[in-house]
């Protein structure tokens, strides 16, 4: 038959992972708001990539949208100059993954770290602390699946940065806090994942660093 598009991937066939349709939903998310997809496109196309599972399925979904040559990579949006929290965002999405583990153990991340898109945090009798009260975050929106068995996870975030729990406890504790006001500049946190007779919890900086924050006006008593 004539007229056929010869295939160009060829790994259209491979099964496609959660972060291949994250890559295509944030594709999906900048056109709207752009202005080069309607919003009955973008909710049409919103559920051909959840329901997508090969990358061939994905690829066409944002074919007319995505630059030629970089499938499913959503156009860098330049940060808002007044952003309280830095973002930085990855040349690459799909390498902007992280791990952390503590089992029998336990662990932390402080000072400044990148936080990346997504974090699997897992503590098994042991436990992790993620302060990023001064870190670098990698998206305008970052997940954590934290799962807490035995042990615990806690998360502090500045106060500028909203928190939305989407996770559960089964005789445990599953819930952390941002700031009172949140900027709609900032970052948002989605902590995901469950806590078994364990906790998964946190608080923004000001209530942690409470005495940082009483010095902040006096800078010249602080050690360097």
């Amino acid at each position: 038959m004539e007229n056929l598009p010869e295939p160009s991937n060829p790994h259209a066939h491979l099964r496609a992972s959660d972060t291949d349709r994250d890559q295509v939903v944030e594709v999906l998310r900048d056109a709207l708001m752009t202005g080069r997809l309607t919003q009955d496109e973008h909710a049409e196309r919103l559920e051909q990539t959840l329901q997508a599972r090969t990358l061939g399925e994905l690829e066409p979904i944002t074919q007319d949208l995505a630059v030629p040559g970089q499938p499913f990579r959503p156009a860098v949006a330049p940060v808002p100059s007044n952003s309280p929290v830095p973002i930085e965002e990855p040349a690459n999405p799909a390498d902007s993954f992280d791990r952390v583990v503590g089992i029998f153990g336990g662990g932390e991340r402080q000072g400044r770290w990148r936080v990346r898109r997504r974090t699997n945090a897992l503590c098994i009798f042991g436990g992790y602390d993620l302060d990023m009260t001064d870190a670098v975050f990698e998206g305008r929106e970052v997940t954590i699946w934290a799962f807490a068995i035995f042990g615990g996870i806690d998360v502090t975030v500045p106060d500028a940065v909203e928190v939305r729990n989407e996770g559960f406890g089964i005789f445990g504790g599953f819930g952390a806090r941002g700031g009172k006001s949140p900027d709609p500049n900032a970052p948002v946190v989605i902590l995901k994942g469950f806590a078994l007779f364990g906790g998964v919890g946190g608080q923004p900086s000001s209530k942690r660093h409470k005495k940082r924050f009483k010095n902040q006006g006096g800078h010249n008593h602080l050690g360097h």
